[in-house]
């Protein structure tokens, strides 16, 4: 069984940063052999797509309301990833959650249907 546990998350003012990690356990999870994403979701909303990084190659995708300022990257640590996030948004406010996936693709996957694996969540507040 994997496990996702989120953490970094917080309260800052507009045009802050946090960098929000995401810890897997379980069946010797590496995170280069999963595709990784993350999804964020504020009340009353569906859950939305913000970043992901592909198993196969490393590309990346973004949301094209985070392009820019979010980065997402695998750890040195090899069950880790990250997303760093700079210039925050008020619309940034969100509960931030990690999911992984193990298909073999150097497809970027997107949408939440695509993930087996979920975190619980972080929550990001930014503050104008």
């Amino acid at each position: 069984q994997v496990r996702l546990v989120e953490s970094g998350g917080g309260s800052v003012q507009a045009g802050g940063s946090l960098r929000l990690s995401c810890a897997a356990s379980g069946r010797t999870f590496i995170t280069s052999t999963y595709n990784m994403g993350w999804f964020r979701q504020s009340p009353g909303k569906e859950r939305e797509f913000v970043a992901a990084i592909s198993r196969i190659g490393g590309s990346t995708s973004y949301a094209d309301s985070v392009k820019g300022r979010f980065t997402i990257s695998r750890g040195n640590v090899k069950n880790t990833v990250y997303l760093q996030m700079n210039s925050l948004k008020p619309e940034d406010t969100a509960v931030y959650h990690c999911a992984a996936d193990q298909k073999y693709t150097s497809a970027v996957l997107t949408t939440r249907g695509e993930y087996d694996y979920w975190g619980p969540g972080t929550q990001v507040t930014v503050s104008s």
